[in-house]
Order: C-alpha cells, then sequence, then structure tokens
C-alpha cells in the first residue's frame, strides 16, 4: 500500500555518526530522496517528494536550514523573472538546480494520460521548489508554474554539489528533513486514503488558511488568494461536482462565504471536525 523504502532500517540504523562522512551520507540522502518519489499506488500520477504535512509544505528541505547556511547557498544564486502562468520546469524535465521563491506564487502539480491535473502544493515567498531533483539527479516528479509573476533565484545541482564540499553539515540538517518528510508523506496517504470526500475538501480550506490565510476578527479567516472549485477538486484529488456540493452546504450552514472569488471560513472549528472525523467532537 504504501512507499517502500530500499535502504529500510539501516537508514535510520545509521545515522549516528555519518554525518561526519559526507560521502557516505550524500549516498543515504540520495537514496531516501529516490524512495520518496516513487508512486504510491500502481498506475497513479503522485509527487511525493513536493509533499510535506500538508498539500501546502511549511519546511521545503532547504528553507530550515540554519540561516547562515542558506544565505551562503544562495549568496550567488541566479535571479529569475516569471509572468503569471510561465513554466518553470515539467515532469520528466531533467532536475539541473532548485529556485527559491522571493515573490510571487507557484504552482506545484501532476497530469494524469487522461488531462486530469492533482494540485500538490501551492508555494508563496520564503519556499523553495525543485530541491528533491537536485540531491538524488533523478527527473522531476511535478511539473511548477506560476500563478502570478513571481520572482525566483536559482541555484544549479553543481553549485549544491560544491557548497556542501565545503560545508559538509548542510547534508546533516537536509538529512533530518528528509526524515520528516518521509513522516509527513506518511501521514498524507493516510489522509488521501481514508478521509471521506468532505474531510479532504475540508483539508484543503484549511491548508489554504495556514498558507493564505488572514483573521479579520471573530474566528473568521478570509483567505488571500483567490480559488476556483476546479482548483479545490485538483488539491483533494475528488471530482469537481463533489466539492460543489460540498461548499453549497457548508455555505447554507454559514461555515464558510465567498465574495468576489475569495473565500472565507466563517467556522473553523466545524471545518476542522470535518477534517478529522475520528477526532474529539
Amino acid at each position: 500500500m504504501g512507499t517502500t523504502c530500499p535502504i529500510g532500517g539501516r537508514f535510520w540504523g545509521g545515522l549516528t555518526g555519518t554525518y561526519r562522512r559526507p560521502a557516505a551520507l550524500r549516498s543515504v540522502l540520495f537514496a531516501v530522496a529516490h524512495c520518496m518519489c516513487f508512486p504510491l499506488h500502481p498506475g497513479s500520477v503522485s509527487d511525493v517528494g513536493a509533499m510535506a504535512k500538508s498539500t501546502f509544505p511549511l519546511d521545503s528541505l532547504l528553507t530550515a536550514l540554519p540561516a547562515d547556511l542558506s544565505s551562503a547557498l544562495f549568496a550567488k544564486a541566479h535571479d529569475m523573472s516569471l509572468t503569471a502562468d510561465q513554466i518553470v520546469f515539467l515532469a520528466g524535465d531533467a532536475g539541473d538546480g532548485c529556485y527559491s521563491i522571493d515573490d510571487g506564487l507557484l504552482k506545484v502539480s501532476v497530469s494524469a494520460a487522461a488531462g486530469g491535473e492533482r494540485i500538490l502544493a501551492i508555494l508563496g515567498p520564503g519556499s523553495i521548489v525543485g530541491e528533491l531533483s537536485m540531491i538524488d539527479g533523478a527527473p522531476r516528479s511535478a511539473s511548477v508554474s506560476a500563478l502570478r509573476d513571481s520572482k525566483l533565484r536559482f541555484v544549479s545541482r553543481a553549485a549544491f554539489e560544491s557548497f556542501g564540499r565545503s560545508n559538509p553539515e548542510v547534508y546533516r540538517h537536509v538529512m533530518i528533513l528528509l526524515a520528516r518528510r518521509l513522516r509527513d508523506t506518511n501521514a498524507a496517504l493516510a489522509a488521501t486514503s481514508f478521509l471521506p470526500v468532505k474531510g479532504r475538501v475540508a483539508r484543503a480550506l484549511l491548508n489554504l488558511a495556514e498558507a493564505f490565510g488572514r483573521d479579520v476578527g471573530s474566528g473568521r479567516i478570509v483567505l488571500r488568494q483567490k480559488v476556483t472549485q476546479s482548483d479545490l477538486a485538483a488539491m483533494a484529488g475528488i471530482a469537481r461536482e463533489n466539492v460543489s456540493r460540498i461548499l453549497k452546504e457548508w455555505m447554507d450552514r454559514s461555515w464558510i462565504s465567498r465574495l468576489a472569488g475569495y473565500y472565507c471560513l466563517e467556522n473553523r472549528a466545524a471545518i476542522e471536525r470535518e477534517a478529522d472525523p475520528d477526532g474529539d467532537q
């Protein structure tokens, strides 16, 4: 059912002291990054590497580096600008580096052969995208495009490897974050596998609130990003018709509202209960 990591328990049992041997640690990181890109189910479209705690990752593998390491890594990055709808890279492209988002908004998605899209993440300033392929050298496992005009910084794989040789401690931090990512992937897989459709929509709305929400008082959370029903369907992995029916029901109950394309969570507690149907009521 789940993803099987080819290095198994040897990874977890060998962490102690491994970071003192950068070459050995790089091999561990490559293996773990590779196993994180295996499909969750035969024939499914998924990019495990792009998923973290939720649809909107709080911790990219490089975002959580200590400030001095992160600043040094991106000090000589190449600046680039994107217009809305411009493609950063496509699934299957060579993994030649990663991008730090200084301004704007990017969408990470995968497409099915029949033409359907699954949005895996929406990333804003401070996020990093493309780091898994940079680590293991495998082709991109998801596509990334700009939702609006954006400014990025690009670090090549060669620059990262050179930085790692002179700053081997970077691998220890990346190893810890990879381990966290594997745990979060298991949680995301469980949610996708077992949550009912209402729970999936609730989870998508809560993730949007976490990433783009603004508390306007009395517990009301406005999502400062326009989202369509098709977007929510792509995030939740269900049909748009189901999303439309669920949103109408929740609007009738005054759990959510929508004005000029912006959703507002009027009753966050009720939506949280839908996202965790087995939790405390």
